[in-house]
């Protein structure tokens, strides 16, 4: 099973380079005010273009103005945009940019008609809030589920093993403060992810 590795919240050179150096799928860079991992679109176009080509570069957003949106997808030109579902109603992103929708794990419940590709995680981003693995799984068979929430190099493989998802994204589990990547997390958390999803 090919497990597919995002790694969020990424703030500097360093950190971008170590996930590169991983070999991670995707990196995630944040525009959201309250965040500590919080970004320019100056700062992200610089750290974006550390990032080779068969990397996905993902904008992360929660609840954005519109014209912000625009001006992140102008400046930095992402492969992907991930924001709460509810966002993409009024924001206009072009067909090329594939569209990760997060459904927070409160507000699913028992429904499973879902996007085809989406990110499920708890109520709040980049806290490490751990989502329910029982719940999760019933989920990810009705779609291509990116999880989040809690990951950390310990218990991805768990993780993995229980919900079989398509993909898992980690902020803060690869930190070791706020905001600050761990190199040698990002390193074990990928090392976590490759040995179980072979």
């Amino acid at each position: 099973m090919s497990v597919r590795i995002k790694i969020c919240g990424l703030t500097d050179a360093d950190s971008v380079n170590a996930a590169v150096a991983a070999g991670v799928d995707a990196v995630g860079f944040v525009f959201f005010e309250k965040s500590p991992r919080n970004l320019s679109i100056g700062q992200a176009i610089d750290l974006a273009a550390l990032v080779p080509d068969q990397i996905a570069r993902v904008a992360v957003m929660l609840h954005p103005e519109a014209a912000f949106c625009d001006a992140v997808l102008a400046g930095l030109s992402p492969d992907i945009v991930q924001t709460d579902a509810s966002d993409f109603a009024y924001l206009n992103v072009p067909g090329h940019i594939e569209r990760w929708e997060v459904l927070r794990e409160s507000a699913v419940g028992g429904q499973t008609r879902l996007p085809k590709r989406f990110v499920y995680e708890g109520d709040s981003s980049g806290q490490g809030d751990q989502v329910d693995w029982q719940n999760a799984s019933r989920l990810s068979v009705h779609g291509e589920m990116i999880l989040a929430g809690g990951l950390t190099p310990d218990n991805v493989a768990d993780a993995i093993r229980e919900v079989r998802p398509w993909a898992v994204d980690v902020s803060s589990g690869v930190e070791s403060a706020p905001g600050k990547k761990d190199r040698q997390k990002i390193v074990e958390f990928v090392a976590a992810v490759r040995a179980v999803a072979r």
